[in-house]
């Protein structure tokens, strides 16, 4: 047989093809550069970037309404999810991680916005999240609701935050003055 000749179309095909690939990587490496994980912290089931995302996503979702309510960040939701997610199914795992990569990279573009989504202001963050929330996409309202109750079990698991719905703790292995 013998070898494919290089036309103008083929090499053109080719040349195209290999600058999309290229020019994606390299958004793609920019892209998921410069996050900044705490001190000492090792991740189980996260990237840097992953777990960023879901900090910042953590504090705009059970953000503190009065004094004396903990943020997420006091109770290390991000932390919790991290070891949470590393327990996954693997295919559970790369779908919240897809999720997450929209969150971070595309969502705010559907808002108008032109950052990504933990480089946002506060406000900014929340309109995106309520956007995704409220989008006609069954798949991405799933996903919001995914990622917030991953929030709300790494939130309302610590003992501080019980008395803002009006718990007062398991009555198994009750202390004898009760939970404090």
């Amino acid at each position: 047989m013998p070898p494919l000749a290089m036309n103008r179309r083929r090499f053109v095909k080719t040349a195209l093809a290999a600058t999309l690939v290229l020019g994606g990587s390299t958004i793609a490496l920019v892209r998921t550069r410069g996050y900044a994980v705490p001190a000492g912290r090792t991740l189980a089931g996260f990237t840097a970037w992953q777990f960023v995302v879901v900090q910042h996503a953590a504090r705009r979702i059970a953000a503190p309404d009065r004094a004396g309510v903990p943020s997420s960040d006091d109770v290390d939701v991000a932390g919790f999810a991290d070891d949470w997610v590393s327990r996954m199914p693997a295919a559970v795992r790369r779908d919240l991680g897809r999720f997450l990569a929209y969150l971070e990279h595309l969502a705010p573009v559907g808002c108008g916005l032109a950052s990504r989504f933990t480089r946002l202001t506060p406000s900014e963050q929340d309109r995106v999240l309520s956007a995704t929330e409220a989008s006609s996409n069954d798949l991405l309202r799933a996903g919001f609701e995914g990622l917030k109750s991953l929030v709300f079990l790494g939130f309302y698991r610590d003992a501080r935050t019980w008395s803002i719905l009006g718990y007062d703790g398991p009555l198994v292995a009750r202390p004898e003055g009760g939970w404090r």
